[in-house]
């Protein structure tokens, strides 16, 4: 990721994350041009999806099988291997 400092435009170092949350965190950063000197925080954070994650489709599959009785688990089982 690079991160360019708002005053003089020169690539910069980010020296110290904060994350706040799962999507958000806060850049502790500082130029790289030694005449401009200029230290900032910037905000990183989560905009929108683009494509969904298969993780998350396989994981709640994972957790409803989880929900069946046994009796319903074998069923399901069953219809599967059909496929």
């Amino acid at each position: 990721m690079r991160v360019v400092c708002p005053e003089c435009g020169v690539k910069s170092r980010i020296q110290k994350t904060n994350r706040i949350s799962n999507s958000y965190t806060d850049l502790y950063c500082s130029c790289n041009n030694a005449e401009c000197g200029h230290s900032f925080v910037m905000n990183l954070s989560f905009s929108h999806t683009l494509s969904p994650s298969a993780k998350s489709a396989t994981q709640l599959a994972m957790d409803l099988v989880k929900t069946l009785a046994p009796e319903q688990r074998q069923e399901l089982q069953l219809q599967l291997s059909i496929l």
